[in-house]
């Protein structure tokens, strides 16, 4: 053990890392999910033995059966986090012990291992450790974090794996909008869930996200930027988007509402907005909200914003929602004042800015 507890802790240095002049310019320039730190951590979890081999080594392919049991029976969870950098040259995390927690949630649901949170913790520090000069520090950019876990047991049977195996890599992101957060546009899918009551809707493993790539298609070809997904039953309640979480705003109310948890997703970013609208003076309701009503509140004037919130895009304002039986526009399908402002306040909270009275935030480096 180490003295993060990490087992059998091993650094393997990259023998070919990436020159400093060419690291430079790909964290001043990022692109996002195809350009990755030179190091990832990998640990093994196996039956009888539990969690052993922690190594923080090379980025590079994995060696996999081809039996391994994620690739015929999906055992397979992740995490998104991000990294940022602090004006006072640091490196901190936001909430880095909530995605933990849900980690622990989804392998709960999943048949998976439990990871202890501060190894959690402690993979990511290490990883951060030989990699942070990877963090970028312009305007809203990050370092993206992505723990995950998967079935790496070579056998063909339906049961839980016997070994699996949990990485962390890391890739530089530029601000989620060039220009500012602009209104999105939505598509509600009609004929596509993405979960129902019992599934694994509130897990986030792969099988979610692929289940809602054909829609989002759908809302592409709409020219929309997202899906939105109602719920698996009657078809009238509204879940989630494709990738975010979803608010209602009634400014005359002071009243937040939000989906109500079981099927969606318990974002970091969601349980952040319950405090912060709470201080704000805003209540903050979970319950079911139907498509009509989105729609009759919005074209009343009733509801004043609508919001989307995740890691990625941090706090997106809603503009227009589009179906198969027309379309209609919240707050003039302009940005709201208050969306505006949550936004605002978790990026200070996130990139160092402002004070941190909640604990939320964890300097690493």
């Amino acid at each position: 053990m180490t003295s993060d507890g990490l087992p059998d802790l091993r650094h393997e240095p990259h023998p070919n890392p990436t020159p400093a002049d060419q690291r430079r310019a790909l964290v001043a320039d990022p692109v996002f999910g195809t350009v990755f730190t030179d190091h990832m951590f990998q640990m093994t979890w196996t039956e009888g033995r539990g969690w052993h081999s922690a190594t923080v080594k090379p980025y590079g392919p994995l060696t996999l059966s081809p039996a391994a049991a994620v690739l015929h029976y999906a055992q397979e969870i992740f995490e998104g986090l991000k990294a940022y950098r602090y004006p006072d040259g640091g490196i901190g995390l936001f909430r880095a012990e909530a995605n933990a927690r849900r980690l622990n949630l989804s392998a709960q649901r999943m048949a998976m291992p439990h990871l202890p949170e501060e190894w959690f913790l402690a993979s990511i520090r290490e990883l951060l450790a030989v990699d942070g000069d990877w963090v970028p520090s312009q305007e809203e950019a990050s370092l993206y974090l992505r723990p995950y876990m998967f079935a790496s047991e070579a056998f063909l049977g339906v049961r839980p794996a016997k070994e699996f195996t949990y990485l962390v890599i890391a890739s530089p992101a530029a601000a989620y909008f060039k220009n500012g957060p602009k209104p999105l546009n939505l598509w509600v899918s009609e004929e596509f869930n993405r979960a129902g009551p019992g599934g694994t809707g509130a897990a986030k493993c792969g099988g979610n996200y692929a289940a809602s790539l054909l829609p989002q298609a759908e809302a592409i070809e709409h020219g929309c930027d997202q899906v939105v997904f109602l719920d698996a039953v009657k078809y009238e309640n509204v879940d989630e988007l494709g990738g975010m979480n979803l608010f209602f705003a009634y400014e005359n109310e002071r009243v937040l509402y939000t989906p109500k948890l079981g099927t969606i997703l318990p974002g970091i970013t969601r349980d952040a907005i319950f405090t912060l609208a709470t201080e704000a003076g805003w209540e903050v309701r979970e319950t079911d909200y139907s498509l009509a009503r989105w729609r009759d509140d919005a074209e009343s004037g009733a509801l004043s914003e609508a919001f989307a919130c995740g890691t990625a895009a941090v706090i997106t304002p809603v503009g227009t929602v589009k179906g198969r039986n027309g379309e209609f526009k919240v707050n003039g399908g302009e940005a709201g004042k208050f969306t505006m402002q949550l936004r605002q306040t978790i990026l200070d909270l996130q990139h160092g800015r402002a004070e941190d009275t909640h604990g939320w935030t964890v300097k690493v480096a």
